[in-house]
């Protein structure tokens, strides 16, 4: 490894000397590599092993890893739903002293997939959709920021499971742009004009090759199209209504809060004729429920784990009111008896299958199911061992995907474009996942 190499990193991480800087990405050897899926990218890209972690490391020109290492970490103080930037290293040369491309390290981000793997072999048509409502989520959620994506696409998104639906973040922000007013009308139409055609294009490909079958490309783009317009509208739109019905204003809030977005303040102009009053919310980041659930139990998770978990902490208040009004008595009660010993009964070699919130979400469902189907209410003991035979112990590891456990496909590109792609399936009904390999 030369001496003149040059490593910024957002955390000392001494095992990062370690790495064979010293080889193009392409040759580096297999026991640094981690076989996770991967989506298109025009640089070659490789998850490697670091220390107890994963990381991806992206090949590029030295200016563009710099911009977009501080660009994430800009979108990160923003608490937008994206990659997390680690390192950039510079001033790589090879054994014989030729320069090699500078490099961008981010962490991989645990229980992900890429939106074009879910794409693969057959994913069925309510499923594309929740994945293409939460990629319009994660579009909205950027302009609001001021954040011109200028590459909207799924190869350049990964999702996560979030109590049965969805959530988007962006992997790749090398074209972004951050404004600091608001972005205008035809930036944003901008945007999703590129996401619409990108999108269309990926699905078309993966038509081609033979990858995905009954996908409309074109009705599944509109779609991004149609659901970003109207989380858009919902969430800016000046709204008109009588004085005697000011229950509207709840309204309104209560759906914006269902969205996940927290309110900073409401602008209520009444009209001069004192019959009509206009309502304009100003919206904050989204995560109402997540950050309410943080303060209370101190679980970080995602907006629809949370508000699962707390509703269940609203239940449990109800069948424990000598607990009292207080929110946070009454969550730490929930966290030890409820949540905890749920987590802690999952047999250890099972406990990477999933994440604690998305496991908890998804015994509460069995649960349900399972006193539906007995006509009683079941102990979420016995919901729990009926959970991890019946379910869990089914499911592959989520947490790591490596290699030994998968095998990748290859799909027509140039050979400087390495792919990866696992083919998941998804049981609408049950929420289950069946990988084909």
């Amino acid at each position: 490894m030369p001496s003149a190499l040059n490593i910024t990193a957002a955390t000392a991480e001494p095992a990062l000397l370690d790495l064979p800087w010293h080889l193009p990405l392409e040759n580096w050897p297999k026991e640094n590599i981690a076989a996770l899926p991967k989506g298109l990218s025009r640089h070659t890209v490789r998850f490697a092993h670091l220390s107890d972690h994963v990381v991806a490391i992206k090949e590029t020109l030295f200016d563009l890893a710099k911009r977009e290492y501080e660009m994430l970490r800009k979108l990160q103080k923003l608490d937008i739903p994206c990659v997390e930037p680690f390192a950039i290293i510079n001033d790589r040369e090879d054994a014989d002293g030729n320069p090699l491309p500078a490099v961008l390290v981010t962490r991989h981000l645990k229980f992900s997939l890429p939106y074009r793997a879910m794409w693969s072999q057959g994913l069925r048509e309510q499923t594309a959709n929740r994945l293409v409502d939460a990629l319009a989520l994660l579009l909205v959620r950027l302009h609001l920021s001021g954040f011109f994506w200028g590459d909207v696409s799924l190869s350049n998104t990964l999702f996560r499971r979030d109590a049965g639906q969805f959530a988007a973040y962006l992997v790749d922000a090398e074209t972004g742009h951050l404004y600091d007013t608001k972005l205008s009308n035809g930036q944003r139409e901008n945007d999703l004009e590129i996401g619409r055609v990108n999108i269309a294009g990926e699905l078309l490909d993966l038509l081609a090759s033979g990858k995905a079958t009954d996908i409309d490309a074109g009705a599944v783009s509109q779609r991004i199209v149609d659901k970003y317009h109207e989380l858009w509208k919902e969430l800016t739109d000046v709204e008109t209504f009588d004085e005697s019905e000011r229950w509207k204003i709840s309204k309104r809030v209560k759906r914006l809060n269902e969205l996940g977005f927290d309110i900073q303040e409401l602008g209520m102009i009444k009209d001069q004729d004192m019959h009509t009053v206009r309502i304009q919310p100003k919206v904050v980041d989204a995560g109402h429920h997540a950050r309410r659930l943080l303060l209370l139990t101190g679980l970080d998770v995602e907006e629809n784990q949370a508000r699962r978990l707390l509703n269940d902490i609203d239940q449990y208040g109800l069948t424990h009111s000598h607990l009292g009004k207080d929110e946070e008595v009454l969550a730490h009660q929930w966290l030890s008896e409820v949540f905890e010993p749920v987590v802690g009964a999952i047999p250890r070699e099972f406990r990477g299958k999933l994440e604690p919130a998305e496991i908890f979400h998804e015994v509460l469902e069995h649960r349900w199911y399972l006193s539906e189907e007995q006509g009683n209410d079941i102990e979420m003991i016995d919901a729990v061992r009926s959970y991890v035979s019946n379910v869990l112990a089914g499911r592959r590891d989520e947490s790591a995907l490596l290699s030994g456990h998968l095998t990748t496909e290859s799909i027509s590109l140039p050979s400087s474009v390495p792919t990866g792609l696992i083919v998941v399936e998804d049981d609408d009904e049950t929420g289950d996942w069946r990988d084909k390999v």
